[in-house]
């Protein structure tokens, strides 16, 4: 009996929920194989009942061993209480306390223990821990301050330790305070990687992001949308999706728009590579294919790249000046990013390696010698992905501000992928936090019976207090540099996440507690200093009262118009939708709205065999094209069609008004999907697919500068203009 409380206590302090119910309503017990599997993902040995309660004793001691915990968080209202635990001393101890604002001040005092009362007490190895809590008298400004405490005995100094104190608002940065007026406003969702125009080289890119921007607000727009920017692997371009990135914090290199950066005047060599016969052959290919060949790009680009810095480094300059400057500010995370591409082209290209798993052992620790050793004999490299970088954040900035010198209040809403991939930088760097031994997914439902593995590395709750949330503020601070909004996908990992243990043969997976209110205060502290919006991606399954913890929180609902039902399936009514969200008729993850009315999605489903079940097709478009009547139905009771509008063609006019009764709303923002006011048929992405569709490829048909002119464009500004305000 003992022998499996000691798993079920260890699982419990370390967040592994015991149950969860399904989709259907059913209880699921969490058995102990999987309690030991994620446990021991999280570094705690539980494969025998001795070394679960080895690990139990181990993380119950160290809590009490130490003064104090790594991180408090509080917020604006809060007492600055912490709780600090010391052994057993005499009735003369007493303690010093020093705390340091984050910009400078210091504040310190001394007190009796005896004053301090006593919230606790345990015992290891016969010596008896206290644990008491100091309320400081001193009310703090927002922010990440240092306290240091010290207990002493007879003016000898016998314990003592230190934390960081992070005071947070109680709410983000709203949209009236960042927009103005009403707070409404509207946007454009585009997939940078899509966009078409005479100057990218086979991929959207950041100078395009700014054109883009500059053309969305020129019909009225207040926000452009782009997929996650992040980091993926420059040495292996055709990992390409966007939601498995390689490090959050840091931007994908291949969106650098080469013929617009200025060092390229001072790179004969690459302008002569350019201007080469072959060169241009390859690039007009890129450009003129309907899919984004990212092998091909990268074969365009990072040659040119290589030989244009190859002349900047030795150039003078602002440029150079600026450069430092970056290196500078970014510090370590940015050297251990650029060492991380460079072993990784090693390996990748070296050995036909892929994961940094799979590297010699003595390259797995980024503190290694041997990490080191190879950073010194590669500084070169090392530095030309440091540049990289460089240059995709100056670019972004000069979109973001394009977009805003056009007239846009928010400009840039940039999307936050809920987890890195295991073989990335972030897992190499920050291997404490990341947790290797198990995926992100999701549990079995209609859609998917046997759960889904997303293939990512979560987060390890532990891990983030250990660090003081270091690497969950360094990602929150990267996307919301040069952006006035930030999605949060699978917003609902703040509170819990299903992983999945990577083990073979496993027997299923659990939810995991994550420390939401830190984490949430976190996030309202850097929204206010970056003076950026978020909007948290709760579509799904969402626990019970985790909407009104987002709410009060100032963290926007994400409500797609397809999903936005009740209960005998008829859409909703504009005015039933929350005012604290953002509103969108789909997303990239979901049909276009032409696919959606035309059973598209559903075909290219069966084409790809998803529909075995006898009949299971024809009933999928039967149900489909009830729910054009119930989404017509709704339009009709509001007003924004005529009564005697049919649904057998989606005309122009018809699209307008889908997105006029979205306008009707008291959402706050509502995005229109770039592929919808250009007509397309076809997802950016088919979630349950890899190689079988051509995701995160597809161009749109059009370029830039000729979406505003495109009918349906045209009909859904109209529509929004009109419709907007009547709600």
């Amino acid at each position: 009996m003992k022998d499996g409380a000691d798993l079920d206590r260890l699982a419990e302090m370390l967040g592994v929920e015991p149950f969860y119910h399904d989709i259907w309503g059913n209880r699921r017990e969490i058995g102990p194989a999987t309690k030991r599997d994620l446990v021991q993902a999280m570094g705690f040995p539980a494969g025998t009942p001795e070394e679960a309660a080895d690990s139990l004793y181990r993380l119950r001691e160290r809590d009490w061993r130490r003064m104090l915990k790594p991180v408090f968080v509080l917020g604006e209202s809060d007492a600055v209480e912490v709780d600090f635990t010391v052994p057993d001393r005499t009735d003369h101890a007493g303690i010093t306390w020093t705390l340091s604002e984050e910009f400078g001040d210091v504040h310190w005092g001394e007190q009796p223990l005896s004053d301090l009362p006593a919230v606790g007490e345990e015992t290891f190895d016969d010596v008896r821990y206290t644990r008491h809590r100091l309320t400081l008298p001193e009310a703090l400004p927002h922010g990440y301050h240092r306290l240091a405490i010290q207990l002493n005995v007879a003016d000898s100094v016998v314990h003592e330790g230190s934390a960081y104190v992070i005071v947070a608002p109680e709410n983000c940065l709203s949209p009236d305070e960042l927009a103005g007026g009403d707070g409404w406003s509207w946007g454009v969702g585009v997939q940078l990687y899509s966009l078409r125009s005479g100057t990218n080289w086979g991929i959207g890119d950041y100078g395009d992001a700014g054109a883009a921007a500059e053309q969305a607000a020129g019909m009225g727009a207040g926000v452009l949308g782009l997929n996650p920017l992040h980091a993926l692997f420059p040495s292996d371009p055709n990992h390409n999706s966007p939601y498995s990135p390689s490090n959050r914090g840091f931007l994908n290199t291949l969106f650098i728009d080469v013929a617009g950066l200025p060092e390229l005047a001072g790179s004969p060599e690459a302008r002569f590579l350019i201007e080469s016969a072959d060169f241009q052959e390859r690039l007009r290919a890129v450009r003129e294919a309907p899919l984004v060949n990212y092998g091909a790009v990268a074969d365009l680009k990072m040659p040119v790249l290589e030989l244009i810095f190859k002349s900047a480094r030795e150039a003078a300059g602002p440029r150079r000046d600026a450069f430092l400057l970056f290196q500078r500010e970014m510090d370590e995370p940015l050297v251990r990013q650029s060492v991380f591409d460079a072993l990784h082209e090693h390996f990748f290209k070296g050995e036909g390696k892929w994961a940094w798993q799979n590297w010699p052992e003595a390259y797995r620790d980024p503190r290694s010698r041997a990490v080191a050793r190879f950073a010194e004999e590669h500084a070169d490299r090392v530095e030309f992905f440091q540049w990289l970088q460089f240059v995709a954040d100056d670019q972004l900035a000069a979109a973001a501000h394009r977009a805003h010198r056009a007239g846009m209040p928010i400009g840039f809403y940039r999307d936050l992928a809920v987890a890195n991939h295991p073989g990335g930088a972030a897992a190499w760097s920050a291997q404490d936090v990341i947790v290797q031994g198990a995926n992100v997914g999701s549990p079995p439902d209609m859609f998917s019976p046997d759960g889904q593995n997303w293939g990512l590395a979560p987060l390890s709750p532990l891990g983030l207090a250990e660090s003081a949330y270091e690497t969950f503020i360094q990602s929150l601070r990267a996307n919301m540099r040069h952006a006035g909004a930030i999605r949060i996908d699978h917003v609902m990992a703040l509170q819990h996440l299903f992983w999945i243990p990577s083990r073979p043969d496993h027997e299923g997976g659990a939810y995991v507690t994550y420390p939401m209110r830190d984490l949430v205060r976190i996030i309202a502290l850097e929204s206010r200093r970056n003076r950026c919006l978020v909007i948290g991606e709760d579509l799904g399954t969402v626990p019970e009262g985790f909407r009104p913890a987002m709410q009060r929180a100032g963290i926007l609902s994400y409500r797609v118009l397809y999903f936005e039902r009740g209960p005998d399936k008829g859409f909703i009514a504009p005015e039933h939708y929350p005012r604290d969200s953002l509103v969108s008729v789909t997303t990239h993850d979901l049909p276009t709205l032409k696919g959606w009315w035309n059973g598209h999605d559903i075909r290219v489903r069966a084409e790809l065999g998803q529909y075995s079940e006898p009949g299971a097709l024809d009933s999928e478009l039967t149900e489909r094209r009830a729910d054009r009547e119930r989404l017509l139905s709704s339009m009709r009771w509001v007003g924004v069609v005529p009564k005697e509008t049919g649904s057998e063609a989606l005309t122009a006019e018809l699209t307008g008004a889908i997105h006029g009764y979205l306008a009707r709303t008291s959402g706050r923002i509502l995005m229109v999907q770039v592929e919808d006011m250009v007509g397309e048929i076809d997802q950016p992405n088919l979630p349950g697919t890899v190689h079988q569709h051509p995701n995160w490829q597809r161009k749109l048909p059009v370029e830039i500068d000729g979406v505003p002119g495109s009918p349906l464009a045209q009909a859904i500004v109209q529509a929004i203009d009109r419709e907007h305000g009547r709600g």
